[in-house]
């Protein structure tokens, strides 16, 4: 089997994979907080020896001792990572919607007592007068899970302070991460840090808290639209590839095996 057969294989799982990301941000288009995936891509060579090595020249007459250096592309699976650029803020006018305008997360707290961060900010009290985000999970706040008064009609400010009727009576938690590239997703609007001990949280002081707003999916439609077709038009090619290729190995073996 040729090379060529191979290295078509391995690029088209590579646009496979692409479609699945592309066709995952798409869903999501209306998904609020949903931050985009995007692919990665690494170059790879293979290196010989002679590849590194400077051999002395004593003369421009001089031979040289090792062939000229050779290095091959090779296509593997890409990784994705998430996006985390800022979405577009949409306008609710609901008191318990809040959105980030700046880096950083909201922290919540699931059931099994798992901390998560979030950019989801579509958040309303409970039968316990708890403050929870749409799949119930607690919103933190500086104590710990949020609790406001029956009926409050809560004011939140730009550092996160929830007033009601004039007092301070907690604070969203608001924090950053050193380093996001270790962030993976949980679910659709959730992320965690995906080796703990990999990434410290970090304060976002430029950060503002906007009452009434949500932020909406950093997702481009017409430019997921425009990679879902060229990712198609790659597959395509390497397709057209593998069947060259097999082509080529059939007419040799019969060639080769033909009696003379």
């Amino acid at each position: 089997m040729q090379e060529s057969m191979y290295s078509a294989m391995f690029g088209a799982l590579t646009q496979e994979h692409r479609l699945n990301v592309v066709a995952n941000n798409l869903a999501n288009v209306n998904t609020t907080g949903y931050k985009r995936d995007r692919m990665a891509f690494k170059d790879v060579f293979i290196r010989f020896a002679h590849d590194d090595i400077r051999e002395p020249v004593f003369n421009l007459k001089s031979r040289p001792l090792f062939p000229d250096p050779d290095h091959y592309a090779k296509p593997r699976i890409a990784v994705s990572q998430i996006d985390f650029d800022q979405g577009s803020l949409k306008q609710t006018g609901n008191d318990l919607d809040v959105a980030l305008s700046g880096e950083g997360f909201f922290k919540v707290r699931t059931p099994e007592g798992e901390d998560l961060y979030t950019r989801a900010g579509a958040f309303h009290v409970n039968a316990a007068g708890q403050l929870v985000n749409g799949n119930g999970d607690a919103v933190l706040g500086v104590g710990g899970p949020i609790e406001l008064p029956e009926g409050a009609r809560p004011t939140i400010n730009g550092a996160g302070e929830i007033i009601v009727d004039g007092a301070v009576v907690d604070a969203l938690t608001v924090v950053g991460v050193d380093n996001p590239l270790v962030m993976e997703k949980v679910g659709h609007t959730y992320f965690r840090i995906r080796t703990p001990g990999a990434a410290a949280e970090t304060a976002v002081p430029d950060t503002m808290v906007e009452q009434g707003y949500l932020e909406m999916p950093n997702v481009e439609v017409v430019t997921e639209m425009v990679n879902m077709i060229e990712t198609h038009r790659a597959f395509e090619a390497y397709q057209k590839i593998i069947t060259n290729t097999r082509d080529t190995d059939s007419k040799a073996i019969e060639q080769v095996g033909r009696d003379k």
